[in-house]
């Protein structure tokens, strides 16, 4: 039992967190690809990896992907100070670079006097598709920074192969990434560049991107659909994002067959991006007018989202409710207390529903399994649970009224 203790120990040895092991670059200059400060790392490789995301078989594994800063060409390699076949007979090492090529498309190279031949070629990347939207951002170190907004699609000459090797990233920062079929034209794509100067010439980083589908609405209306939306580790915190969705927004508002604007399973963190766009887009909107909030969410402020910024009820309801907060002095209880109900009345729809199951269930369940129901939906708990929520919903609001306030 001892040895047997002893033999796992050893080879336990042999795993490696593969999140640490996979590191990623963007690289603009030769002299980056030695410089471990640009590095950074998946949030998940589950993936590729399994669900603990654990490689075994390797002692110092690294997994290098880096890629050119604006056409995203691909070095690949791996890297190691040791195997457990050098160690122990009949043990297999997992088989990393096949996971590896799995995600990243062929036609990368292996050589790093290659891939730093191929930053040469950077200078020939311009962005695809039409420019939609250009802005700046402060830096401390480089000053103002300038980045491009840009709509393409697949028959942009080149897109398709460059698309290919940006959705890998999303593969390592979205949970529950998969890649689509990019021949489909009802696709939208939308990217952020920045432009940068070196040696005299402007070149084009990619930043991120986003994509939409275009679904059919009856008879006559499309309904697009943002289904990936990804910033780049490099670029976050910046305030990208909330320009890209901003420019997607306001471009789907310019074309008279979009419906509305929706997204597909967004995260937590979209949605509050959602909230705040929305908001800066409604502030200034006549049925939006601070007169107008104490007065509760009206069809008219529904009908003027959708009309002129095609939001729909649902979001238009929660822009409401953060302007109806900023407007409101929190510190009159009378005041406090009808914006708490007036947003706990949203809130409680999920709570009315689990009501009318109740009363559907008391028709059909025997008593035993009627009061494992009960208790699940004890009134007590509700009430709890409704203050729980909207506490919460309170503390996202704030910050996205202190965000819109430090932009003004």
């Amino acid at each position: 039992m001892a040895g047997v203790n002893t033999m796992e120990k050893k080879l336990a040895e042999y795993k490696c967190d593969t999140n640490e092991a996979i590191c990623l670059k963007l690289v603009r200059f030769p002299e980056d690809v030695e410089d471990d400060g640009i590095t950074f790392h998946p949030e998940y490789s589950h993936q590729s990896y399994g669900d603990d995301e654990v490689a075994f078989g390797y002692k110092g594994l690294q997994i290098q992907l880096f890629y050119t800063a604006g056409n995203l060409s691909t070095l690949f390699k791996v890297k190691y100070s040791s195997k457990v076949t050098e160690a122990f007979d009949c043990v297999e090492p997992d088989d990393i670079e096949g996971k590896i090529r799995e995600i990243v498309p062929a036609g990368f190279t292996c050589n790093t006097d290659d891939f730093i031949s191929l930053l040469e070629k950077e200078a020939n990347f311009k962005p695809f598709g039409t420019l939609l939207h250009t802005y700046t951002v402060h830096s401390e170190e480089a000053g103002e920074l300038t980045y491009q907004i840009h709509k393409a699609d697949i028959t942009c000459p080149g897109f398709h192969e460059y698309h290919e090797r940006l959705q890998t990233f999303l593969m390592w920062f979205i949970e529950t990434a998969s890649f689509i079929d990019a021949d489909d034209d009802r696709w939208d794509f939308f990217l952020v560049f920045e432009k940068y100067n070196k040696d005299g010439e402007t070149l084009y980083a990619t930043v991120g991107y986003m994509t939409v589908y275009n679904y059919y609405v009856y008879p006559d209306k499309t309904r697009p659909r943002v289904s990936q939306m990804l910033i780049l580790p490099p670029f976050q915190g910046e305030g990208h994002g909330a320009q890209l969705l901003e420019a997607v927004h306001r471009f789907y508002c310019s074309l008279p067959k979009v419906q509305d604007i929706t997204a597909e399973d967004p995260s937590e963190s979209y949605v509050k991006l959602r909230d705040y766009v929305l908001v800066k887009l409604c502030q200034g909107l006549p049925s939006f007018a601070v007169d107008k909030l104490p007065l509760g969410f009206s069809a008219d402020m529904a009908k003027e989202a959708q009309d002129k910024l095609k939001i729909n009820k649902k979001h238009a309801r929660r822009v409401y409710e953060i302007l109806r907060l900023r407007a409101t002095d929190m510190s009159d209880e009378e005041k406090a207390r009808e914006y708490r109900l007036e947003v706990k009345k949203r809130l409680f729809g999920p709570y009315r529903k689990n009501q009318r199951e109740l009363t559907k269930m008391r028709k059909c369940l025997r008593p035993e399994e009627l009061v494992s129901h009960m208790d699940q939906m004890d009134t007590q708990t509700q009430h709890e649970e409704l203050e729980k929520s909207y506490q919460v919903v309170v503390e996202d609001y704030r910050r996205i009224i202190e965000r819109i306030a430090a932009q003004a």
